[in-house]
């Protein structure tokens, strides 16, 4: 009798260990059976998490019972990081507490809000129009001391590392405070000694990033245009025509020539019409660009004209006949590639 009563005592442990490997496994074993990246919405439930992360792991069943057992029921947005092997009881911490991985998010040479939303959309969980909404609000503009025409300008293009699940209030507020520390006091006194405001610097940068996408070109050109504005003349600028046939037609009108018909257009944009700078900016200038005006090159040039010789660089002048000259071959060639708009 007492031996049977070993053998069932016996029996027992060796169920109950079973039993206690197999939640153990559950919850502490491998499940995790590949590296990966899942996207959790911020309304998500966790029928959703369970489908986001079935392709990844062992066994759904088993994640729901980990899930429940720990109380997650309240998913968090966000990007999560898998990696190969991990366990339940990690995997569902790491939800649970919202432990997401900063993503990287990128942008430049976006011409409007409307393309800088979208391009933002792309990268972060805010839509194109609730990011659209928030660059507009009215309330923050007005706060900020910004336009619709000169918010653009605040956006200043770099990569920054953001959460997936961002609010568009918190990217523009982000932006706003990468804004300031952008313009830190070396920039602001380089901005005063030119005579210009932070918006002045970034209207005149934008007309150089649209001049030439040339970096190493741009302190010349910067320098030209201040030379322009320093003796008072229009800075007739070809970009700002181009902004002008673009606000009067549409932004996806495509312009490969500037004619001597289109400097007449009626804008304050127009700077063939107009003297000094443009209201705001007409395009996002990078840093390169803003820094070219923060740091023109010294020279004597009034004029330039595109090379026929260099393709993407300019000829300079610092006398009407010899930019006339260098005009002259440049429309013989032009011409001659069959351009005429």
């Amino acid at each position: 009798m007492k031996n049977k009563i070993i053998y069932i005592v016996i029996g027992l442990l060796v169920v109950g260990g079973i039993i206690g490997l197999n939640f153990y496994q559950k919850i502490y074993g491998k499940a995790v059976t590949q590296d990966a990246k899942i996207y959790i919405k911020s309304n998500s439930t966790l029928d959703d998490v369970t489908q986001a992360i079935s392709p990844y792991i062992k066994n759904t069943d088993n994640f729901e019972w980990v899930a429940n057992k720990k109380k997650y029921n309240t998913p968090k947005g966000g990007m999560y990081v898998l990696k190969k092997g991990m366990n339940l009881n990690s995997l569902v911490n790491m939800l649970r507490i919202g432990n997401q991985t900063p993503i990287k998010v990128s942008f430049n040479n976006q011409n409007t809000l409307e393309n800088l939303a979208g391009r933002i959309a792309q990268q972060v969980e805010a839509d194109s129009l609730s990011l659209l909404s928030a660059m507009r609000d009215s309330a923050f503009l007005a706060e900020n001391d910004f336009n619709e025409k000169t918010v653009l300008g605040m956006y200043i293009p770099n990569q920054y590392e953001f959460y997936w699940n961002t609010s568009a209030e918190s990217f523009r507020d982000r932006m706003l405070k990468e804004y300031n520390r952008f313009w830190n006091t070396t920039r602001l006194n380089q901005a005063t000694k030119l005579g210009l405001t932070e918006g002045q610097v970034i209207a005149l940068a934008s007309i150089v990033q649209k001049e030439t996408a040339k970096k190493d070109e741009r302190p010349l050109v910067a320098g030209l245009y201040l030379n322009r504005l320093k003796s008072g003349w229009p800075l007739q600028a070809d970009p700002t025509i181009i902004y002008c046939l673009k606000e009067k037609y549409g932004q996806d009108t495509v312009i490969k020539r500037v004619l001597n018909k289109d400097l007449t257009i009626n804008s304050p944009y127009n700077t063939y019409k107009n003297i000094g700078l443009p209201p705001s900016l007409i395009a996002m200038p990078d840093v390169t660009a803003i820094d070219a005006v923060l740091n023109p090159a010294q020279h004597n040039y009034y004029y330039m004209c595109a090379s026929v010789e260099k393709i993407g660089y300019h000829e300079f002048a610092t006398s009407l006949s010899q930019h006339n000259r260098n005009a002259a071959k440049y429309q013989r060639w032009i011409s001659q590639q069959g351009i005429n708009r």
